[in-house]
């Protein structure tokens, strides 16, 4: 019989030496380690928890509670990315910024801001946020400005068409070779800025004018990106195109979300951002070891 047991290579945790991520003042070593960041919607109307953290109050309990269970970045956001009502810009402020500041003042955690305003970025980083979750691409021309004034790390995240504007039916002529070169251009916008590349993440952007298999499509090929030499941002948590893969609610998807992250890990992805903290912290702790393992017996095989 052929052996077929290796017509596809296996899945090999990818070590990235040497990588680091910046954002303000914080700077983290990425070579193997992914930083875990725990989601704050300050919104009545999240797709995953409906506004149970609305009240000020209920969102510092949750900071306090994610942190405690390991969360490395916090990301506060004030407008949801899908269709909704009309939130204008002071109205967003108004939600954000008391607990940027809030979480801040209590809490020795770098916050991500998510945002694709940057007058709200602007204004977030000046209450202490430190990195730029910006689903939009860059969509604001005063956006990469205002990280490279700040020295915020900025996240750069493909979309086809606009936050808050439904893409049914997203069309691509080569989905991968699309994103790889949306990327690149937006990448280049932040070096000619002088933000070095330590302080810029990549996110796919998956849902943002995809469907569930071109979302899949990119996650499978998550390389595309960590080959691209930059930090590599997972967002995937409970998002609807796994709802449609295993036909679930959406808080019925946590073990399909966990199952995303390790992937991405083993494919470089550094920073995750997710709703089950605990969870994906267990799951690091892991797949750590398992890329401790694998590098050990690496090392051995090459000394021999």
């Amino acid at each position: 019989m052929p052996d077929t047991a290796c017509a596809r290579p296996p899945i090999e945790p990818v070590d990235i030496e040497g990588a680091t991520v910046a954002m303000g003042t914080h700077r983290f070593s990425i070579g193997t380690r992914a930083l875990v960041m725990g989601i704050l919607n300050r919104t009545p109307d999240s797709f995953f928890d409906a506004g149970r953290y609305w009240a000020m109050d209920d969102s510092l309990r949750r900071v306090a509670e994610i942190v405690g269970q390991g969360a490395d970045i916090v990301d506060i956001g004030g407008v949801k990315a899908g269709p909704g009502d009309f939130v204008g810009t002071e109205e967003e402020l108004d939600r954000v910024l008391p607990a940027v500041e809030a979480v801040a003042d209590r809490f020795e955690v770098p916050i991500s801001i998510d945002t694709w305003r940057a007058q709200v970025a602007d204004a977030a980083i000046g209450a202490g946020a430190s990195l730029i979750n910006d689903i939009s691409g860059l969509m604001d021309p005063d956006m990469v400005p205002v990280a490279a004034r700040t020295g915020a790390g900025v996240v750069v995240c493909h979309i086809q068409g606009r936050p808050r504007v439904a893409n049914p039916d997203p069309q691509y002529d080569d989905l991968r070779g699309e994103v790889v070169g949306y990327m690149t251009e937006r990448v280049g916008r932040c070096r000619e800025a002088g933000i070095a590349d330590e302080r810029v993440v990549l996110d796919h952007g998956l849902d943002l004018g995809k469907n569930p298999q071109q979302s899949l499509e990119l996650l499978a090929h998550t390389r595309d990106l960590t080959d691209m030499g930059l930090p590599v941002l997972l967002s995937a948590s409970n998002k609807p195109f796994l709802g449609a893969l295993l036909d679930r609610p959406v808080d019925a998807r946590n073990p399909a979300s966990l199952a995303t992250a390790a992937y991405a890990y083993c494919q470089g992805a550094r920073i995750l951002r997710v709703h089950d903290v605990i969870g994906t912290v267990r799951v690091r702790r892991v797949l750590e070891a398992i890329l401790e393992a694998w590098t050990a017996r690496s090392t051995e095989s090459s000394e021999r």
